[in-house]
């Protein structure tokens, strides 16, 4: 029964999705049984928060899993995940941005990144200003990071019932977006959770990150 309702919570937020908008299903904080039925439905993209969380699940599920890190990444971390991750989606300084580079480099790997672009009001959340942003962008456009490919850019919308300001917020990042694209081909702008991944899609996101929607409340563990 908790199958049927997985699979059924998976292919409805698969009906709300347009075409041509990545669905990555975040599945931190649940069991690698739940991700595996959601495998066995067709989905193939998903997003953990923690690295070990993170190795744990791709030593048991299948292989052929495209795996995205969604939280905050430390440097001291980044050489767990560095063989088989495929994209980081939480690069929010130069810093972690050159231990990936390195770490790929020693596993003769091109590993994805998006930049994490603070654009919400709230503290607690991570990200790079839009300055640094371009500053990043640019040297990797001049050579300095050859092991990693900057794909697009990543936000967090402010968590509150407000519309209005998380539309402000999401239209915030994606003019950055179409703002580099002019020089370079960005592919991947990515907003939008379970709460607001609608409008995020009006506001021009082409992926998703969307959890509880389809795994339910959280199992948070001790």
């Amino acid at each position: 029964m908790k199958n049927e309702s997985l699979i059924s919570n998976f292919l409805a937020v698969k009906n709300q999705i347009p075409e041509g908008v990545q669905l990555v299903a975040v599945s931190k904080n649940h069991p690698a049984d739940n991700i595996k039925t959601i495998y066995d439905a067709g989905q193939k993209v998903f997003g953990e928060n923690k690295v070990q969380e993170l190795e744990e699940k791709y030593e048991i599920l299948p292989k052929d899993i495209e795996w995205h890190l969604i939280g905050h990444l430390q440097t001291n971390k980044v050489k767990y995940i560095a063989p088989f991750v495929n994209t980081i989606q939480s690069v929010d300084s130069e810093k972690v941005l050159k231990e990936i580079n390195k770490e790929a480099f020693k596993n003769s790997r091109i590993i994805n990144i998006l930049l994490q672009v603070k654009i919400a009001e709230e503290d607690s959340k991570f990200g790079l200003t839009i300055s640094e942003s371009k500053t990043i962008f640019e040297s990797y456009l001049n050579g300095k990071f050859p092991n990693i490919k900057i794909t697009g850019l990543m936000g967090m919308a402010t968590f509150t019932e407000n519309k209005n300001q998380i539309k402000t917020e999401f239209l915030k990042l994606k003019n950055l977006f179409d703002d580099i694209n002019k020089s370079s081909s960005f592919e991947t702008l990515s907003m939008g959770m379970s709460d607001d991944f609608e409008l995020a899609i009006e506001c021009g996101a082409n992926s998703v990150r969307i959890g509880s929607a389809i795994f339910g409340a959280r199992n948070y563990k001790e």
